[in-house]
């Protein structure tokens, strides 16, 4: 499903949003535009089927707006092309995330050792507390 994303030419369907950014930088923060923020529409894509869009939105659904546009936000680097491609990978690796199948969990019964082991644990911890109510009544 997530095979090739970075092939399927989504990067035609994002728009990238420069701003200044806040932090390290001194007066440079002050001057440019270092921020990126990469806004893609999951709805309107052409490039992902009906069965990825519904996934996104379910998994990605704190990173939706309440227009439907998937926010990414970089600012760590003081270079606005730096910035880019961070916010580019990040998304890419957001999606693929996203869309990766998660492998069913297998239930398994426990083995004799283990049933053991907890009944063993079980036995020790009821002793400490039966101990524990004899010594309150001993008065020397």
């Amino acid at each position: 499903m997530q095979n090739n994303l970075r092939n399927r030419g989504l990067e035609t369907e994002f728009e990238i949003i420069a701003s200044r950014s806040s932090g390290k930088g001194g007066q440079n923060v002050n001057k440019v535009s270092t921020k990126i923020e990469l806004h893609f529409d999951v709805a309107s894509s052409e490039f992902l089927n009906n069965e990825e869009k519904e996934i996104i939105q379910k998994k990605l659904s704190n990173r939706i707006s309440k227009e439907g546009r998937l926010i990414v936000k970089s600012q760590d680097s003081r270079s606005q092309f730096m910035n880019k491609e961070d916010a580019i990978n990040k998304f890419f690796l957001l999606l693929e995330q996203a869309l990766k199948k998660e492998k069913p969990r297998k239930e398994t019964k426990p083995t004799k050792s283990s049933k053991e082991a907890r009944l063993k644990i079980k036995k020790v911890s009821s002793e400490k507390k039966k101990n524990r109510r004899y010594k309150n009544f001993d008065t020397d």
